[in-house]
């Protein structure tokens, strides 16, 4: 199975969030133009594109699709260059509660249910972003001695559009004090007990993501 070549980058905007143009080369010989967002300067970005591709590339000629055994490969193709841009926070209290947040989200226009997340710093080790986020935006921490079970890799949120990855993660939490928000964040935290949560899903009308969606009705499930 052919790739298609990346053989032009450009950046088109810059601030938070930036645009790029992408140029391929397509197996069949035509030319593919496609827009992507990122939040890595055009160095960066293209060094995680390079080395995407040659994971890519990689699995696809050992046939780990199919089955067969790349350890190694695959191993290399879980981790991504940069680490995660976020997290995503799966909260359980000593109550069998979820702590989940209502958050006004700008694009939608509307409040939105989620659990906490945020921005891994540069620089930064995962699980004081995981503590630092949760006390931020919700005024829980961390409960003494448990230790937080991240999933397996980060996943990308939106593999059509751009390349941010989230680590998610489930902890033992309890609140300790107030939240402490950014004058434009606009953060609602609030319990969902386990037993809840299939009513929650089945009557909630806020948007919510498909990250939370996931992760709830697995939960609900047992799992």
């Amino acid at each position: 199975m052919e790739q298609p070549q990346l053989v032009k980058l450009e950046q088109v905007s810059d601030g938070w969030i930036k645009k790029y143009i992408m140029t391929f080369h397509l197996p069949n010989g035509h030319t593919q133009v496609y827009e992507s967002v990122s939040r890595k300067g055009i160095d960066d970005y293209r060094a995680e594109l390079a080395r995407n591709a040659q994971v890519s590339e990689e699995v696809i000629a050992r046939g780990v699709c199919a089955g067969d055994d790349a350890e190694g490969t695959e191993a290399a193709a879980s981790q991504p260059s940069f680490g995660p841009d976020g997290v995503c926070i799966v909260a359980r209290t000593p109550r069998d509660s979820l702590v989940m947040v209502r958050e006004f989200r700008y694009p939608l226009n509307s409040w939105c249910v989620s659990f906490p997340a945020g921005l891994v710093e540069r620089g930064e080790n995962f699980i004081a972003s995981v503590d630092r986020e949760l006390r931020e935006e919700t005024g829980y921490a961390l409960l003494p001695g448990s230790k937080p079970r991240p999933l397996p890799q980060p996943a990308y949120s939106s593999t059509g559009m751009g390349d941010e990855t989230v680590q998610i993660v489930f902890v033992d939490a309890e609140r300790v004090g107030d939240q402490h928000l950014e004058p434009a964040e606009l953060i609602e935290p609030f319990e969902l007990p386990r037993a809840d949560i299939k009513d929650f899903l089945r009557h909630n009308r806020l948007p919510i993501g498909t990250r939370a969606q996931l992760v709830l009705c697995l939960v609900a499930q047992g799992f």
